[in-house]
C-alpha cells in the first residue's frame, strides 16, 4: 500500500511554520505496516493544490492531505477535492448542529462563517474530528483512497490515530506483519550497530530501522510473514536478539518516552523526586510533568540560575563554586543534596552546565554538562559533553538526568 502524504499551506511552503504533521502521519502509517513513498507540500493555491492532488493520484494508492479544511477564503483544500473528482459540496446539518454545540460549551455564539465547514464532498466518509471543528474527508474510487484531515496537528493525529489507521488496516491486502519498537537512550547509534552487527542475523521478511533523535535511538523491527504467528515469531525473536545485546540501553519495548517509564518506576516504588535546574531553566520538571499523574511522585524543582540561588536556596557552600565554579561536579553534588534536602524527596536531580553559544571556556566548552543525583544512599554526578546547539544541549540534559535516575532506581550500572 503506497501512501503519499501532502501538507497544505502558505505558512509551511515560506518556512513561517514547521511542518510536523508529515513526520508523524509517516511514523504512525510505517509502523503500521505501511510504505509512505511520496511527501510534498503545497501552498494556498487552488491550481497547484489541483495539480498535486491529480499527481499523487496517479502514483500512490492512498494520498492523505492536511490543511486548508478551515472556514475562511484560503482554506481551499475542499474545493480543489471537488474539482479533481467532479463532486458537489454538500451541506450537513448534523456538522453544523455540532460545531454550534461545540461553541455553545465555551460560551460562544459560533461564527456565521463557520457554516463553511458543513459543506462537504459529495458522497465522502467523514471521520469525527473530536478536538475541532473540520471532520476528516474520505473519497474511495476505483481500489484508490483520498484522505484529507485538519491541519492542527492535535485533531490530525486524533483522526489519524482513531480513524485512519484503523480504515487503512481493514483495506490493507498483503503479508501479515508485526511491528517491535525497542527505544534506547544514553548510546548513539553508530555504537549501537557495533554491538550489534557482529552477530546479528536478520532473517527473510525482516527489518530493522535505527531512528535516532536527541532523546536516543529508537529501533523499530518490521516482520511480515505468510501468517500472523510467524511475523510475530520473526520480530520477537531479533527483539530478544538486541535486549540481550545492548538491554541496558533499552528503556521499553513499546512507545512510552523515557519520563513516563521512569514515573512508573518511581510510583510502582512508592518514591518521590525533586528536581533543581540551572542551564535548562525547568526542562527537566516539564518532561517530568508533563506525564498525566506525575504529582503521586514529583514534589517540585527549583530554578538555581544565579549563584546566589544555588547558596541561598540550596544551601551550597560558596567556597565550592569559588573553588571549582558553578559548572562543576562537586557543584552538581551540592546542589542534588541540596534539593533533596528541601523538599524531602526520596531522590533528587540536578543539572549545571554551560547551554551556550556563549559562555565556554578552553576548560570548559560549550556544551559542558555536569548531572547531579541524591538518595539516601549517596550523592553524585556524572560529566557530559553535549555539543554546541543551545536548544540541544538543554534537550539532552534532560533526557540524560532520567537516565541517570532509571539506571540508579533499576541499579543498571
Amino acid at each position: 500500500m503506497e501512501i503519499e502524504i501532502i501538507t497544505i499551506g502558505d505558512e509551511l511552503i515560506t518556512g513561517h511554520v514547521i511542518d510536523t504533521n508529515s513526520a508523524f502521519m509517516a511514523k504512525m502509517l510505517v509502523e503500521a505496516g505501511m510504505e509512505v513513498r511520496y511527501k510534498s507540500a503545497v501552498g494556498d493555491s487552488m491550481d497547484a493544490m489541483v495539480e498535486a492532488f491529480r499527481l499523487a493520484w496517479r502514483r500512490a494508492k492512498v494520498t492523505i492531505t492536511t490543511g486548508g479544511l478551515g472556514p475562511t477564503d484560503d482554506d481551499m483544500t475542499k474545493k480543489a477535492i471537488v474539482k479533481v473528482f467532479r463532486r458537489n459540496l454538500i451541506f450537513h446539518e448534523d456538522i453544523l448542529e455540532d460545531i454550534r454545540h461545540r461553541y455553545a460549551l465555551r460560551g460562544i455564539d459560533m461564527p456565521a462563517i463557520n457554516q463553511n465547514q458543513a459543506l462537504l464532498p459529495q458522497g465522502a466518509t467523514l471521520f469525527p474530528n473530536k478536538m475541532g471543528s473540520a471532520v476528516g474527508i474520505c473519497i474511495a474510487e476505483e481500489g484508490q483512497v483520498f484522505i484529507s484531515l485538519p491541519g492542527v496537528p492535535a485533531e490530525a493525529r486524533q483522526i489519524m490515530e482513531d480513524e485512519v489507521i484503523p480504515y487503512l488496516q481493514g483495506m490493507r491486502q498483503g503479508e501479515p506483519f508485526h511491528v517491535v519498537r525497542l527505544r534506547t537512550t544514553g548510546v548513539i547509534e553508530t555504537k549501537l550497530v557495533e554491538k550489534l552487527k557482529p552477530e546479528m542475523k536478520i532473517p527473510s521478511g525482516v527489518r530493522l530501522a535505527y531512528l535516532p533523535s536527541y532523546g536516543g535511538v529508537d529501533l523499530r523491527i518490521l516482520a511480515t510473514a505468510e501468517t500472523q504467528e510467524e511475523a510475530e515469531k520473526k520480530g520477537n525473536n531479533l527483539a530478544r536478539f538486541i535486549e540481550s545485546k545492548v538491554g541496558k540501553y533499552i528503556f521499553t519495548r513499546g512507545d512510552d518516552n523515557l519520563e513516563a517509564v521512569v514515573g512508573q518506576i518511581l510510583k510502582d516504588n512508592d518514591k518521590t523526586l525533586a528536581v533543581a535546574e540551572s542551564c535548562t531553566a525547568g526542562l527537566l520538571g516539564h518532561r517530568v510533568t508533563a506525564v498525566s499523574g506525575s504529582s503521586d511522585y514529583f514534589l517540585g524543582g527549583i530554578l538555581a540560575y544565579s549563584n546566589d540561588v544555588k547558596t541561598g536556596h540550596l544551601k551550597v557552600d560558596p567556597k565550592i563554586i569559588e573553588e571549582h565554579g558553578a559548572v562543576s561536579e562537586e557543584c552538581a553534588v551540592a546542589m542534588a543534596n541540596g534539593c533533596r534536602e528541601l523538599f524531602g524527596s526520596d531522590y533528587a536531580l540536578s543539572i549545571t552546565g554551560i547551554a551556550g553559544p556563549t559562555g565556554g571556556t578552553d576548560e570548559k566548552p560549550v556544551g559542558t554538562t555536569y548531572i547531579g543525583i541524591s538518595s539516601a544512599h549517596a550523592g553524585r554526578a556524572q560529566l557530559f559533553s553535549l555539543g554546541i546547539d543551545r536548544d540541544i544541549n538543554r534537550t539532552r540534559a534532560s533526557y540524560c538526568a532520567l537516565e541517570m535516575l532509571r539506571r540508579e532506581m533499576l541499579d543498571i550500572k
